[in-house]
């Protein structure tokens, strides 16, 4: 595997996965970071992978291959990595950490002041502002309706920068 260099895809939405079976086939080295999540639905409990990094795949190709990887529909943009062993050893981390018991989330940029969007749950789709952030997972959201503003604590995976 001497010569290949990271790039990271950019992936079309919900794409991720799409793209490392085509690179299976393609005999294309690609990693994917998963989280596992649970949920339950009516006292069962699912399992999910998701990626950690929605819309990445991280790749190892032969600086003339490039080309190779956009014959896949599933690729928006391919990112070249100028860091190689940072990133190598950053990727390594995550790897290592995912392979343990530990909840591991995506830490959202989303601070006091941010303008959000709901992505999930009953008020889905309502976009707020980020009055305080509690921990690595609640804020306390401001919605203003008609003029005035309705706080609403929510988990923060459950926003979206707007």
């Amino acid at each position: 595997m001497s010569g290949l260099i990271w790039f990271v895809a950019h992936t079309r939405p919900r794409c991720e996965k799409k793209l490392v079976e085509f690179c299976e086939r393609e005999k294309i080295p690609a990693t994917l970071p998963l989280s596992r999540s649970v949920r339950a639905y009516r006292g069962k409990k699912v399992v999910f992978h998701n990626p950690l990094f929605p819309g990445y795949v991280f790749l190892r190709l032969a600086p003339g291959e490039k080309s190779r990887i956009f014959q896949s529909d599933h690729i928006a943009n391919l990112l070249e990595v100028v860091e190689q062993e940072l990133f190598a050893g950053q990727l390594c981390a995550i790897l290592a950490a995912l392979q343990t018991d530990m909840e591991i989330r995506l830490a959202p940029g989303i601070g006091s002041g941010a303008r959000v969007i709901i992505k999930r749950g009953p008020l889905q789709g309502v976009e707020g502002v980020v009055e305080t952030r509690h921990g690595v997972s609640t804020v306390l959201l401001r919605l203003d309706f008609i003029g005035q503003a309705a706080a609403v604590k929510i988990d923060a995976v459950d926003l979206e920068l707007i």
